[in-house]
């Protein structure tokens, strides 16, 4: 003896059951889409004093990227002065990368009247594509950074409220390396270059150091804009040695390049940028430096 189903048993049809079924999917995966759509509960708020937010910048070309990008910016509606900053890379997967903020120093340029966005390049945090490492050749590394860095420019100068006529361009770690290889671009609208502890530690590969040194003063050969260098004795990643090689070279290629040698710092120079007790070392030298190009870099009355 066939026991009926409980549908049958209920004297539901085959088509009532078909009806059930593709309802029952749709409340199955209606959940999972609004949840893929949300913030993961671990991702900090956002800061309102700051006017946060995060906006996508999509790359043109065949094979552009949709670059994730967060954007601070003073009260009022501008057009507000612009910086970018580079954010560096951290060990392991690019794409478990957290989105980068610089709220120290994102705090202080908007106090002074600066918008500040920092942009995810290519393959880290949430922004698409793959990142493009270059394996030993760092100098294409660099240039193929900057490309993200440009575009993510010519976005915000498009917009009514951004005055990107004359843009600086900061850096920290392998941001600071973007930042050298922005300079080599040679873009209109970009007046100076900030680089703090810049470089790519890339142990696998023999004479890195060397090659790093080279890059940047391949860089400098078709930059034509001042640039401010931090480095610190006790970095964990770059040497005296390495970065006083760097500076040397960047500098015979024709470069201009300030370098403040700061000694040391902390546990590690390296997380200068990064660290609240690392503004009172940097923001006096990034306000002189300000002064020479000819910007405003005085607290801006709320």
């Amino acid at each position: 003896m066939k026991w009926p189903s409980a549908t049958e048993a209920l004297g539901i049809g085959r088509a009532s059951r078909r009806a059930i079924v593709v309802a029952g999917l749709a409340l199955a995966l209606a959940p999972a889409a609004t949840m893929a759509q949300a913030p993961p509960a671990s991702a900090p708020a956002l800061a309102a004093d700051l006017r946060e937010e995060i906006v996508l910048v999509r790359k043109p070309g065949v094979f552009g990227a949709e670059l994730e990008t967060t954007l601070f910016r003073p009260a009022g509606d501008g057009p507000f002065p612009l910086v970018i900053v580079n954010h560096g890379k951290e060990s392991g997967n690019p794409r478990f990368q957290a989105r980068g903020r610089y709220l120290v120093a994102a705090r202080e340029l908007v106090r002074r009247g600066y918008a500040v966005v920092v942009p995810m390049r290519q393959g880290f945090s949430k922004s698409s594509g793959s990142y493009i490492g270059g394996g030993c050749n760092v100098e294409s590394n660099g240039r193929a950074q900057a490309e993200d860095v440009a575009a993510v420019l010519a976005h915000y100068a498009a917009r009514t409220d951004i005055d990107a006529k004359r843009v600086v361009v900061f850096g920290q770690s392998h941001g600071g390396f973007t930042t050298l290889a922005v300079g080599a671009l040679a873009l209109p609208n970009v007046v100076g270059l900030v680089n703090f502890a810049g470089g790519l530690r890339q142990e696998g590969c023999n004479g890195w150091e060397l090659s790093l040194a080279d890059a940047v003063a391949s860089y400098a050969r078709s930059t034509t804009v001042p640039s401010l260098w931090f480095y610190g004795d006790n970095d964990s990643y770059f040497t005296p040695e390495t970065w006083r090689r760097m500076h040397s070279q960047y500098v015979a290629a024709g470069g201009r390049a300030r370098l403040v040698a700061f000694g040391s710092f902390g546990t590690d120079s390296h997380g200068l940028f990064s660290a609240t007790r690392g503004a009172p070392i940097w923001l006096p030298e990034v306000g002189a430096f300000f002064t020479e190009l000819g910007l405003p870099f005085v607290p801006v009355k709320p």
